[in-house]
């Protein structure tokens, strides 16, 4: 049981960076939206969101990602032909997975990354070992990290990974265009007081999310925010405390399959949970693992979250955007900059 819990909180955790939101604790290099950029032999020198410089090739035709949410974006910005291989872990969109695995996101296989002969490796702070960065930098690879804490950091590193790869016009496309989803949700949310949700990651031992947490940065601009203050990222929670704190709604997550999703009917069954205000008034979602992962998807699930949190301000069904899938289908705006075309490097 342990075990599974433990897996269940890290197939939750590779998809986001859960880690402290306050800037305070950043570094000079990640506190600067600016990117310090140089020439140096045909290369673009740069300054990652780990601090580190690196060299980017003028082209970069070949991509290895080591983190889901690297590898959505990547089709998010429709450069999956870019896609050399990504890893095991890697299966969304499911395309994703027909890609060349290069291993776990933890100890991904150098020697198979090699292989690929990539013109850039994408990495994350949040999953991937800095053993692993310095390792294929010794080999002449290039790495850039990227360092997503909270919503907003996410849209700022999508527009620097498609300048830094050739192609900025579809990176401005994207996220222009869901800062404008964002900006539309606001609007409606503006008056309204944050709901009190219980975040469930596991349920025995009942274990919830930290305020500082990139979910928890994601609840609130869903219009809602954790019922449970703890600076801890994972904090265990006493059935009798949330029976104390009655939650308004009571989110689950679960896979894009849809499988392993606790339907509320299972609940109105259950010692305890069934005792529940909000699972006696149906408060009960059952949300996409992508509100854990910083890419593009991540505003779908806020979305979702938003309108079922808050049915009255959004009527009409047409408003609500399903989770459907990443690409150009899902960004008509991203769509007509591919099609019209842009300055991407082929």
């Amino acid at each position: 049981m342990v075990q599974a819990w433990r897996g269940r909180i890290f197939r939750i955790a590779v998809g986001g960076a859960l880690l402290f939101c306050a800037t305070r604790d950043a570094s000079p290099a990640l506190r600067s939206t600016e990117q310090p950029r140089t020439q140096h032999g045909g290369a673009q020198v740069v300054t990652d969101e780990a601090g580190r410089r690196v060299a980017i090739p003028a082209e970069v035709k070949r991509i290895v990602t080591l983190a889901p949410n690297l590898t959505e974006t990547i089709y998010a910005l429709g450069l999956d032909d870019r896609l050399a291989g990504d890893t095991d872990y890697c299966d969304f969109p499911p395309a994703a997975k027909s890609k060349p695995h290069v291993g776990s996101l933890v100890n991904p296989s150098i020697e198979a990354i090699v292989a690929l002969h990539p013109d850039l490796v994408l990495a994350t702070t949040s999953i991937n070992r800095g053993e692993t960065v310095e390792a294929l930098s010794r080999l002449g690879i290039p790495v850039y990290t990227s360092n997503s804490r909270t919503v907003r950091e996410m849209l700022n590193s999508v527009a620097r990974l498609a300048k830094l790869i050739g192609a900025e016009a579809r990176g401005e496309a994207l996220v222009m265009q869901l800062r404008a989803r964002l900006d539309a949700l606001q609007a409606h949310l503006a008056d309204r007081p944050l709901l009190h949700v219980l975040f469930v990651v596991w349920e025995d031992p009942l274990i919830t999310i930290g305020q500082n947490t990139f979910i928890a940065d994601a609840l609130r601009w869903a219009g809602a925010e954790s019922l449970v203050l703890s600076k801890q990222n994972w904090p265990h929670l006493s059935f009798e405390e949330v029976v104390r704190l009655q939650p308004d709604y009571i989110i689950f997550t679960r896979n894009h399959t849809g499988s392993g999703a606790t339907e509320l009917a299972g609940l109105r069954s259950r010692p305890g949970w069934k005792g529940l205000e909000a699972v006696q008034m149906g408060h009960v979602i059952s949300l996409s693992e992508e509100v854990a992962r910083p890419s593009p998807g991540l505003v779908d699930a806020i979305e979702q979250l938003a309108h079922e949190l808050h049915p009255e301000l959004f009527p009409a069904q047409s408003e609500i955007r399903p989770s459907s899938g990443v690409g150009h289908e899902r960004f008509p705006v991203l769509a007509r900059t591919v099609k019209e075309g842009d300055q991407c490097a082929r």
